[in-house]
């Protein structure tokens, strides 16, 4: 099910702004890929070209590839919302649909989709997908209640579960904990770590303790100045990342001399 994902040269522009450059990386599957960087380098915009989420904004354009399978994502007459199907994303602070209930909630994206199910089918992809989320157990009485009701840490565990319902193969998460308490943010991490037996886990994350925790690779990205293109400065396992790093500016940056 879990994909692997190639990036061939990657220029990423809004409007005339080039806001990252020729980044080249493989991303393996059934693994947690995590980004950091200082803000502004463009980790977030680097995740969102992964599933086309960047070309909401008006202007914005890439050159490259980006190959999952070996298919394009950006060859031409490739339909954005297939490719969004493919690769699901969790957004930096959970969004449920605030006048839908629970099991709603984790179906919206299959129902958008136009999926026709039966009254048993979405039961069972509802318990699959929150028993993905490792929510099950805390929501499974209260189904028909609004999912703007939970926590902040069980909303974004049942906005990964709406992520799940859909049955992509990749999960792009944009910084999931950063709006969440130590106890949520902890709840996240295990989940992610229980999520890459399925799928390909890519995260941006500003703590670097948790992209240590959790991911396999690390890619740190920088910007040499304020208005230039941000860069994928090193790429590594996460060990070598944040024990043993070949660039001195993923050095610096991981002992805390900038960012």
């Amino acid at each position: 099910m879990s994909k692997r994902i190639d990036v061939n040269d990657l220029d990423i522009y809004y409007g005339d702004f080039h806001a990252v450059k020729d980044v080249t990386m493989t991303i393996e599957p059934r693994s947690v890929t995590a980004f950091i960087g200082p803000s502004g380098c463009g980790k977030s915009t680097f995740l969102r070209t992964l599933n086309r989420m960047h070309e909401v904004i008006p202007g914005a354009r890439v050159d490259g590839e980006v190959l999952i399978d070996g298919q394009n994502l950006y060859a031409k007459g490739v339909d954005p919302v297939d490719v969004r199907r493919q690769v699901g994303m969790v957004f930096q602070r959970p969004n449920p649909f605030p006048t839908m209930s629970i099991k709603e909630n984790v179906l919206a994206g299959v129902r958008l989709n136009s999926k026709r199910m039966s009254g048993k089918a979405a039961d069972e992809l509802a318990e699959r997908a929150l028993r993905g989320a490792n929510l099950w157990n805390e929501v499974k009485d209260r189904l028909d209640k609004p999912g703007a009701g939970l926590s902040g840490g069980q909303q974004q565990r049942l906005c990964i579960a709406r992520a799940i319902a859909i049955q992509p193969e990749v999960i792009l998460m944009d910084e999931p904990c950063s709006a969440l308490d130590p106890i949520s943010t902890l709840a996240i991490e295990d989940l992610i770590s229980d999520l890459k037996t399925d799928y390909t886990v890519v995260i941006v994350t500003h703590n670097m303790q948790q992209a240590a925790r959790v991911s396999d690779k690390t890619g740190f990205f920088n910007l040499k100045a304020t208005g230039q293109p941000g860069e994928l400065v090193e790429y590594d396992s996460t060990q070598t990342i944040f024990n043993n790093p070949r660039e001195k500016a993923t050095e610096d940056y991981i002992s805390g001399r900038f960012g």
